[in-house]
């Protein structure tokens, strides 16, 4: 039963699908529903695979993977592209740690966060449509859960920078354990066992596309402002995303 509560508040503040029983909030609850994390993702991703598997035996298989995209945004509200929006406009704008906190909370999107959603959305088009029709919703599945893990690794590797009680951000989970973090590593890469690869190249995935996003992003959080905050996450996971995907498409074309 206690799982299962931690699985529903995953649900709750990862996604926008309705959770019938009222859950009270706590920081403690919050940190251990991360484990799901990537679970989430299998949510999302097998929502998206599913609008793209129904609709390309209708529409042309460009359309197809627009209503994807469009159907997961949906799905979780945009919850991560808000998060790389405004990462893009603080880490663009700001150049002390304050100042990029403050333009974190700022809910309105300047300049640098329209022009790195535009490219993220973009390219994710491209790489989607660039991918085997009998493929994209395997990627997809895969691209969804293996993302939300690297987000995992920034919050038990790295720690949550605002010291600010005040902050108008969602809450997130800042902790995770180790146990919690191997559930969290076993739920992000199944779905990669589904993909056309063998094991060797199913373990080069992982290690070409999330090690190094994980690496560069601590490095990078921790120097400007001493570690992550949700937006950071909301980045890391759209740039995960996009990373696994470029790694699938070189390794297809390699095989």
């Amino acid at each position: 039963m206690k799982q299962w509560k931690l699985f529903l508040t995953a649900v709750m503040f990862y996604t926008r699908i309705p959770v019938s029983i009222n859950i009270p909030f706590s920081e403690d609850l919050l940190n251990k529903s991360t484990k799901y994390f990537p679970f989430i993702g299998w949510i999302v991703g097998g929502f998206g695979a599913l609008v793209f598997y129904a609709s390309q035996f209708i529409f042309p298989i460009s359309i197809s993977v627009i209503l994807s995209m469009l159907s997961t945004i949906l799905l979780t509200g945009a919850f991560h592209e808000d998060g790389l929006a405004d990462s893009c406009d603080a880490y663009g704008g700001g150049w002390t740690k304050e100042k990029i906190l403050e333009i974190m909370k700022d809910s309105r999107i300047g300049t640098y966060g329209t022009v790195g959603l535009i490219l993220i959305l973009f390219t994710k088009y491209f790489c989607l449509t660039s991918v085997s029709v009998e493929q994209i919703p395997f990627v997809l599945f895969a691209g969804h859960a293996l993302s939300r893990y690297s987000a995992t690794g920034m919050i038990f590797f790295s720690e949550y920078a605002r010291d600010d009680a005040k902050s108008k951000t969602k809450p997130i989970g800042k902790s995770l354990s180790a146990i919690d973090y191997l559930i969290a590593f076993i739920f992000g890469t199944t779905p990669l066992l589904f993909l056309s690869i063998n094991y060797s190249y199913w373990y080069l995935l992982i290690i070409i596309t999330i090690v190094p996003i994980i690496y560069f992003f601590k490095r990078y959080f921790e120097k400007w402002i001493g570690g992550f905050t949700g937006d950071g996450l909301g980045a890391t996971q759209q740039i995960s995303e996009i990373v696994f995907y470029l790694g699938f498409i070189a390794i297809s074309n390699f095989l």
